[in-house]
């Protein structure tokens, strides 16, 4: 039986680590966890905040995800989506989903990525 979401992969570019490492750690405020070294050889790079993990695998033939995305449940969605904006990242509000706050963004590589917060 599932119990819960362990973890959501991401793909991106060779050499991309740098990047990404801003904008997961820097922009979104997450922090970085060590990959066991059986796979860190691989590349790429794993955040978490909270019980939320990321992972960012490296992916030769990579291609952006711009529709398929990550829903990530935020607390004071403003003051976060000004974060975003105040680091360079695009932020486009969405009123599309009921009893919700939302907006989507794109991480360095062009994966898309949703924002959401219910409304009270």
């Amino acid at each position: 039986m599932i119990a819960a979401v362990d973890h959501v992969q991401l793909a991106a570019p060779e050499g991309s680590e740098d990047a990404l490492r801003t904008y997961y750690a820097d922009t979104l405020g997450m922090t970085e966890i060590a990959k066991p070294p059986a796979l860190a050889a691989r590349g790429g790079c794993w955040f978490e905040a909270g019980p939320v993990q990321l992972h960012v695998g490296i992916d030769p033939d990579f291609h952006p995800a711009r529709k398929a995305h990550p829903g990530l449940r935020v607390t004071d969605i403003e003051t976060y989506a000004t974060r975003l904006e105040k680091h360079g990242a695009e932020v486009r509000w969405d009123d599309e989903l009921p009893g919700h706050r939302r907006f989507f963004s794109h991480d360095p590589v062009g994966n898309r990525l949703e924002f959401l917060e219910p409304v009270a």
